[in-house]
């Protein structure tokens, strides 16, 4: 199976590059391909339960939820978290704080790279 690791960077919400990317990703899983996404920067907010969004507009929690279902592996930079003040437990089921050091491991098993 071909494997992509999507880099995430930006805020969930104030632009579209994560909903963009997760969309991305529900259409790699749908063609076969490994997903994993590893979270920067403020896009760690992008894991964190409970947001709440109007009816209508997309919620990226619920998003990264249904991919997780599906074999997407999500990470948090741990030190980004931290500085943000977000704990494990702050998490949706199945994404977890890791470190820069799983993003290179994961980059080394090959695959594409792609950075949001």
């Amino acid at each position: 199976m071909d494997k992509v690791t999507i880099v995430l960077q930006d805020a969930p919400y104030g632009n579209e590059k994560i909903w963009n990317a997760l969309r991305l990703s529900e259409a790699l899983i749908s063609v076969g391909m490994s997903v994993r996404i590893f979270l920067y920067g403020d896009s760690v907010i992008s894991a964190k339960k409970g947001q709440v969004t109007p009816t209508g507009f997309y919620n990226i929690a619920d998003m990264m939820a249904g991919l997780i279902k599906r074999g997407t592996e999500v990470r948090a930079c741990l030190t980004c978290a931290k500085a943000r003040g977000v704990k494990q437990e702050d998490f949706i089921d199945g994404a977890v704080i890791g470190k820069t050091l799983d993003l290179a491991h994961w980059i080394k098993e090959g695959g594409q790279v792609m950075m949001f």
